[in-house]
């Protein structure tokens, strides 16, 4: 059962799929583990950027708050809360906060190794 929110601990997130962050620093909290996958709830001060990157998993991105701007495969689009969007497993993307920005993302299957720290 998910802990209450305000018992969670925010952790830095200083790097995506082991390449740095662009303009500054994240914060996340894991959500919810299971066999099949993973939830994190993210958050970005504006103008921060994840560089282009791709992994072993698919993720489904849902905004909370903010709006951010991304690609998936070169496709950009903008996401406002209530948005969401997929990138699948192996495609290159990449997302950054056009203001202060926080989303839910759920990673499926379990990846293989840490994908954000």
């Amino acid at each position: 059962m998910m802990e209450g929110m305000d018992d969670q601990v925010w952790q830095p997130l200083t790097a995506v799929e082991g390449l740095p962050l662009l303009g500054g620093e994240g914060r996340f909290r894991l959500l919810e583990r299971a066999a099949s996958g993973l939830a994190y709830l993210i958050h970005y001060p504006a103008g921060v950027a994840s560089p282009p990157h791709a992994h072993d998993h698919d993720s489904i991105v849902y905004v909370l708050s903010g709006r951010l701007r991304g690609a998936v495969e070169g496709v950009e689009a903008v996401l406002e809360p209530g948005d969401s969007v997929v990138h699948p497993r192996g495609a290159s993307h990449h997302v950054e906060a056009l203001t202060d920005a926080m989303w839910v993302e759920f990673k499926s299957p379990l990846p293989g190794r840490p994908p954000i720290a």
